[in-house]
C-alpha cells in the first residue's frame, strides 16, 4: 500500500459525522457577477428562516466576504490547520447571527497537509457539520484547479450567470470542464443557475434558456433554474457601506427575491438528502483528489 493509498484510507476512516450539515457551493464562471453578494445574503435570509448558518469563504485571494460584511476575522482556516486554533476561535460571528470562516491561504495550502494534519483537519470538520444547518461555500471565481475542485465535490451547486456575453461564455466554459472530470459524478450534482443583474424575470428566464439548450446539447451535466435577481442599485450602495443589502434595505426587490430563494431551497425536495455529504466529506473528496495528483 503506498502513500497516496493510506491517506486516502485514513482519510475516508475519519470522515464519518454522526450528523451532516447541507452543503452549498456558490460559483460563477468569472469575478465580479455579484457571488459573494449572493452567498452572504443568501444565509442571512436562510438564518432568518431559522438555520444555523455559516460561511465559508474559498476565495483566499481576493476575501470578498469579509469586505461585504465589514468584519475582519482574527483567525482563519490556516490557524485551524498549522496552528491549533479551535473551530470556535475561526468562526467570525456575522449579522442575523450568520458564522463566517475565513479560508485564508489555508486552502491552497491543502495540498501540504501531513496525515496528522489530516486527521485533525476532518476531525474539526466533523464538529462544524454538527454545529451548522447549512454550509455556503463561497468560490473563487474563474476555472481555476481551486475552484474546479471544490464544484466537483459537491453535491449542491449555485451557478450565478449575468446577461455579459462573458459570463455566459466563461459558465459554460466551467461547466464544460467540470464535464470532463472523472472525479465527479454529474448525475449526484444538483446545478442552479442564479441570472443575476437583469432587468427582469422574463429576462432571467431567457438567460437560462440560452445557458441551459448548449448545456444540455453537447454536456452531460443537468443543471436546473433557481431564479432571476433583476438589477438593484442598492446592493452595490451596500457593497460600499460593507454591510449585507438584506440588513440595509429590507424593502427592495433584491431582499425580496433571496428571502424566496432561502424559502424555495428549503422546501421540501429541494435538498440533495441522498447525497448530504457534510463539509467533513467534500474536503475529504477534496483531499483525496489532490493525494491522486
Amino acid at each position: 500500500m503506498d502513500q497516496a493509498e493510506r491517506l486516502r484510507k485514513m482519510v475516508y476512516e475519519q470522515s464519518a459525522p454522526r450528523r451532516t450539515a447541507r452543503v452549498i457551493t456558490v460559483t460563477s464562471g468569472k469575478g465580479g457577477v455579484g457571488k459573494s453578494s449572493v452567498s452572504v445574503n443568501l444565509a442571512i435570509a436562510l438564518s432568518r428562516l431559522g438555520k444555523r448558518v455559516v460561511i465559508l469563504d474559498a476565495d483566499f485571494g481576493l476575501a470578498n466576504v469579509e469586505v461585504m460584511l465589514g468584519i475582519r476575522p482574527k483567525y482563519n482556516l490556516a490557524d485551524l490547520m498549522f496552528r491549533g486554533k479551535s473551530l470556535s476561535e475561526i468562526i467570525t460571528q456575522g449579522p442575523d447571527n450568520i458564522g463566517f470562516i475565513s479560508g485564508g491561504s489555508g486552502i491552497q495550502e491543502l495540498t501540504n497537509l501531513t496525515r496528522d494534519q489530516i486527521v485533525y483537519l476532518i476531525q474539526k470538520l466533523v464538529e462544524l457539520d454538527e454545529r451548522a444547518d447549512i454550509i455556503i461555500i463561497d468560490t473563487g471565481a474563474g476555472i481555476n484547479d481551486s475552484v474546479l475542485e471544490f464544484v466537483a465535490a459537491s453535491s449542491e451547486v449555485l451557478l450565478v450567470v449575468t446577461p455579459e456575453p462573458t459570463s455566459i461564455t466563461d459558465a459554460y466554459a466551467l461547466l464544460k470542464t467540470l464535464n470532463r472530470r472523472s472525479d465527479i459524478a454529474t448525475s449526484d450534482t444538483v446545478i442552479r443557475m442564479v441570472a443575476n443583474r437583469v432587468d427582469n424575470h422574463t429576462d432571467g428566464k431567457e438567460l437560462y434558456d440560452k445557458l441551459s439548450l448548449v448545456v444540455n446539447r453537447f454536456l452531460n451535466i443537468k443543471m436546473e433554474y433557481l431564479g432571476a435577481i433583476p438589477m438593484d442599485q442598492n446592493v452595490s450602495k451596500a457593497v460600499i457601506r460593507q454591510k449585507p443589502a438584506l440588513t440595509l434595505y429590507p424593502n427592495t426587490q433584491f431582499t425580496q427575491t433571496l428571502t424566496s430563494f432561502a424559502a424555495m431551497l428549503c422546501a421540501p425536495g429541494k435538498e440533495n438528502t441522498n447525497e448530504k455529504k457534510g463539509i467533513a466529506q467534500l474536503f475529504t473528496n477534496l483531499l483525496r483528489y489532490r493525494i491522486k495528483k
